[in-house]
């Protein structure tokens, strides 16, 4: 009796791993298409009032050297676009961005970004010949060129001028900001 519980026990670890490991493949299939060799640079998670809010994860290439990276957030709550958007060109305007920039910015996204549910992810992915494309839950909904915008959206996680400089250090662990970013490391 014994033998069987622990031969079912692990052939249930060993479905759950390869349905666990199928499903972070896919949910990655959109940073991997854009930056080679992608690998977490760093994770951090973000707590408002002591509320969960989501997990961040930095990709870079295994080149740290590359300009290619991506920011990819885990919501734990729910939030509509508008919010969401309204709040960007907030932090925005907080890490040196014109008002006038930041509510034009602001607005374009309000019409491109989703509501959100806990557990779905907003993705961006930097290129220097693309500018930013936006995923949501792997899919892509936006491409916005430019590394004005880039620089700005990007720079709410990892401009030293961020409101969460914890978050920042997380996500950038032990090493330094993208190219596109600059301050100190």
């Amino acid at each position: 009796m014994m033998k069987m519980i622990s031969r079912g026990s692990a052939v249930l670890l060993i479905a759950l791993t390869l349905f666990s490991n199928s499903g972070s493949a896919k949910n990655l299939a959109h940073i991997e298409g854009a930056i080679n060799q992608a690998q977490p640079q760093g994770t951090g998670r973000l707590n408002f009032w002591g509320f969960h809010v989501y997990d961040a994860t930095l990709y870079r290439s295994a080149g740290r050297d590359s300009a290619e990276f991506a920011l990819d957030i885990k919501y734990q709550k729910s939030f509509s676009g508008a919010s969401i958007a309204s709040r960007t060109a907030d932090e925005m305007k907080n890490i040196g961005v014109s008002e006038a920039q930041s509510a034009i910015w602001g607005k374009e996204l309000a019409a491109i970004l989703p509501n959100v549910e806990p557990g779905q992810t907003l993705t961006g992915v930097y290129s220097p010949k693309q500018g930013t494309t936006l995923f949501y839950d792997g899919k892509k909904i936006a491409q916005i060129p430019g590394a004005d915008f880039s620089k700005a959206f990007f720079g709410i996680w990892l401009d030293s001028k961020t409101s969460v400089p914890k978050l920042r250090a997380e996500l950038l662990g032990n090493g330094c900001p993208p190219p596109l970013i600059t301050g100190a490391c």
